[in-house]
């Protein structure tokens, strides 16, 4: 059986009709600047509408090397101060910005009932590696530091990010512990990229489905570096010391290229003592539940993720 035959059948659908739109997917545009606006372009052409349960509004934190654009997701009718999450969009390190987490962000500020801090960072090629992470972290610390403004609980902020935003989940933590803070309640780094050797049997058996291939990774990851050699926080999967991280919730699909590296890395977290919940999910490709939403897996996926959430808010 083809990898493509093993998608469940729902998620497949959205997946087979944005590859007759786009043959080859996102990494067949080899222009980084047209990946970009041709991403820029889908987003617009379907808006998300407000969620009248949630007011957005945008801020502006100091960052290594300027001001970063930090958007915030606050609950209506929720006492405050509330719970909150930092969110850190994807894209591989080199595409993805606050907009298209938007709908996202609103449904995870409704149903968690917590306040959302969507942070923007530099990307790769023209802002290689430290660049993504020190952003990253200098916005973490800005939403401590003005919690209280924000209708932040300061004592239970955790950390979320899918994908790319997944591996600088990871590395702003790793960041945190070996910097002294902030102190997370939690972490949810949703099928991270955190491995840029490429060399587990997942990374090589995904090359044609369309959505974050090997071909576009290993490109992404020698972007993202920018010649420079990988550490624990460009590629967390090689922190040799794990200890004293926030608990764990991770999530990976059964064909995403990242999955043997996220099984990997959720054992050791477990090994180091890390409380650590993992799902591994038949069927699912990179992102599929944002890309299949309507698909019944997806559901599934969000429900059990929200749930765990709901867990480690407490």
């Amino acid at each position: 059986m083809s990898i493509r035959d093993r998608i469940d059948a729902e998620s497949r659908i959205p997946l087979e009709g944005l590859l007759q739109v786009m043959p080859g997917g996102f990494n067949a545009i080899p222009d980084i600047v047209q990946r970009r606006e041709v991403l820029s372009q889908m987003l617009a052409a379907t808006p998300v509408p407000p969620n009248p349960n949630v007011e957005i509004s945008n801020h502006v934190a100091p960052g290594p090397d300027g001001e970063l654009a930090v958007r915030i997701y606050s609950p209506k009718n929720v006492t405050k101060p509330a719970p909150g999450i930092i969110y850190i969009h994807g894209g591989g390190m080199i595409m993805g910005g606050l907009d298209g987490e938007d709908g996202t962000c609103q449904m995870m500020a409704d149903q968690l009932g917590a306040v959302i801090a969507s942070v923007d960072y530099r990307k790769a090629p023209e802002n290689p590696y430290p660049a993504a992470p020190e952003d990253c972290f200098a916005a973490a610390n800005w939403v401590f530091q003005n919690a209280a403004d924000l209708g932040i609980d300061a004592k239970n902020i955790g950390i979320y990010g899918q994908s790319a935003g997944g591996g600088l989940t990871l590395a702003v933590v790793l960041m945190a512990r070996d910097r002294g803070g902030p102190n997370f309640a939690y972490m949810v780094p949703i099928y991270p990229m955190i491995d840029d050797t490429n060399e587990s049997e997942s990374s090589k058996l995904i090359t044609d489905v369309g959505i974050w291939d090997r071909a576009g990774s290993v490109e992404a990851w020698n972007w993202y570096l920018g010649g420079k050699e990988a550490d624990q926080y460009s590629a967390p999967a090689r922190a040799t010391n794990l200890s004293g991280l926030p608990p764990a919730f991770i999530d990976v699909g059964e064909l995403d290229m990242f999955r043997d590296e996220d099984i990997q890395f959720a054992k050791r977290l477990a090994e180091a003592g890390v409380q650590v919940e993992f799902h591994l999910w038949p069927g699912a490709y990179h992102a599929s539940e944002v890309f299949a939403p309507d698909a019944s897996l997806s559901k599934t996926i969000w429900n059990t993720r929200l749930a765990a959430i709901k867990r480690l808010i407490g």
